[in-house]
């Protein structure tokens, strides 16, 4: 059987989260440059997380029936069938389908939780607990300070955060306590500026975020950057901040 020379869903979704090496990132980005049904391929599953994001930061969990349902399939059968060959057949070897992806999400969603869900591999914070809070600063204020970084987190504190995220049990040394709007660019010392970041589990991790503090202050203090809009953006999405900023779909290596 001719090997299938489309690239699988499971090797898109890796690529579009960051999660491959650079070699690989590098081979899939040249298959990309070439390829229009991959890329278009690409531009659907980009599509479909980017909805789910939005559902997931605006409701605490669907209703049950046939609603959901019927409007996922709805989803699932504009982005067209996957490319047969091997990711076609890639659910049966173990890996993640745009199907196979699109139900776990769905099940996921359906759940009425009656706890805290347990988010301890998130990138980013859960909007509903930390939306991001700030001070009543302005840049002249903010940049006459030296860049604090993040201030320490007081243990009683640290541990009603780790509480609301149905952490319980999470080991501290897997995760930074951070603030969503860091001191540095106006963020209030509040439970609703702070959530557990992971150190290890995502690429997207807390010393990524650190360097996007950095840069973001540099533009604030440097006249480029709006302190309120500098806030919002990465209140709002910090790893779209950090793309945007440092204008790659990856972290950067650290110097």
């Amino acid at each position: 059987m001719a090997r299938d020379p489309h690239l699988s869903d499971p090797q898109l979704l890796m690529e579009l989260e960051g999660e491959l090496s650079r070699r690989a990132a590098t081979k899939i980005g040249r298959h990309l440059a070439a390829c229009g049904k991959c890329r278009a391929r690409r531009r659907a599953l980009e599509a479909m997380i980017a909805d789910w994001t939005r559902l997931q930061r605006t409701a605490v969990a669907l209703p049950s029936g046939d609603g959901p349902r019927a409007l996922l399939r709805a989803r699932i059968g504009r982005l067209g069938p996957p490319p047969a060959g091997p990711a076609r057949g890639a659910l049966a070897h173990g890996k993640l389908t745009l199907a196979a992806c699109a139900l776990i999400v769905l099940a996921a969603a359906m759940v009425k939780h009656s706890s805290p869900r347990p988010v301890w591999a998130a990138a980013v914070p859960d909007a509903r607990l930390t939306p991001g809070a700030t001070l009543r600063a302005t840049r002249e204020s903010v940049c006459a300070q030296p860049n604090t970084k993040n201030r320490a987190v007081p243990v009683a504190l640290r541990r009603k955060v780790f509480e609301s995220y149905g952490l319980r049990d999470a080991s501290p040394r897997d995760f930074e306590v951070d603030y969503l709007i860091t001191p540095a660019l106006g963020g209030a010392d509040d439970i609703h500026n702070l959530w557990p970041q992971p150190y290890r589990s995502t690429v997207w991790n807390a010393e990524v975020k650190d360097a996007l503090e950095d840069r973001l202050r540099d533009l604030v203090c440097g006249g480029a950057l709006d302190l309120s809009e500098a806030q919002r953006e990465i209140a709002a999405d910090w790893i779209a901040a950090y793309k945007k900023y440092f204008h790659t779909d990856r972290p950067l290596e650290p110097r």
